[in-house]
């Protein structure tokens, strides 16, 4: 859940705009998407059959909800990205859902059109907010009934697609900063690293309430 953290940072450390924060933090979410599908891709963790129709669906939509963001006032946009950063910081603090039977796996011909849908929703929201396609298709995937490990391997290649395809709207206007793209990346590599070790180490329970915590916490911090 680390995307959603980075833009008010972004805001309140690096001085920038609403705008400029999140357009920079998405861009910097290709080099963690990269170097993330590369780690689960390594532990076998990223089903491709649910991964590409999920990346298709973004393909485009990312663009849109970046175009849709840089037409949205600043406050308002400031306010809709602190609503999802609490709204994630909630969904965290729920109990893992049990599915009751198989997990939804991509081989019924009724899970191509649902994971486009999901990818769709996803990329548009990422675009939208700067906040990364995992926090949208991860709950969806989950919710939806394909397994959770499933759904966060085939977020890590959903990032990279929905960074570029966001980051092309930001490019139009200008809206990336890459000096503070450049450095805060070199850090989010690191962090990536160091998560996949803690993730291991801690219990998930810890983890999850140490996430929402810091959703809720930063989300409402926004939002005075």
């Amino acid at each position: 859940m680390g995307g959603v953290l980075l833009i008010p940072f972004l805001v309140i450390l690096g001085g920038l705009g609403i705008h400029a924060a999140a357009a920079t933090a998405l861009f910097t979410f290709l080099f963690t998407g990269l170097f993330g599908s590369w780690l689960f891709q390594r532990r076998g963790s990223i089903r491709w059959r649910l991964t590409i129709p999920v990346c298709a669906g973004a393909l485009v939509f990312g663009y849109l909800g970046s175009a849709a963001a840089a037409r949205i006032e600043a406050r308002a946009l400031t306010v809709t990205i602190a609503l999802v950063i609490i709204a994630a910081g909630i969904y965290i603090f729920l109990p893992s859902p049990h599915s009751h039977g198989r997990s939804r796996d991509g081989y019924d011909k009724k899970d191509l059109p649902t994971l486009c849908a999901i990818g769709a929703a996803s990329g548009f929201g990422s675009g939208l907010s700067g906040a990364g396609g995992p926090l949208f298709s991860v709950p969806l995937m989950v919710i939806l009934g394909f397994a959770p490990l499933a759904a966060v391997g085939a977020s890590q290649v959903l990032q990279i697609v929905a960074s570029l395809s966001g980051s092309l709207a930001s490019l139009q206007d200008g809206r990336i900063d890459y000096g503070i793209a450049a450095w805060v990346t070199g850090f989010e590599l690191a962090g990536v690293a160091a998560g996949v070790r803690l993730a291991h180490s801690v219990s998930a329970l810890a983890l999850r309430r140490i996430a929402a915590a810091l959703c809720v916490a930063v989300g409402t911090f926004m939002l005075f």
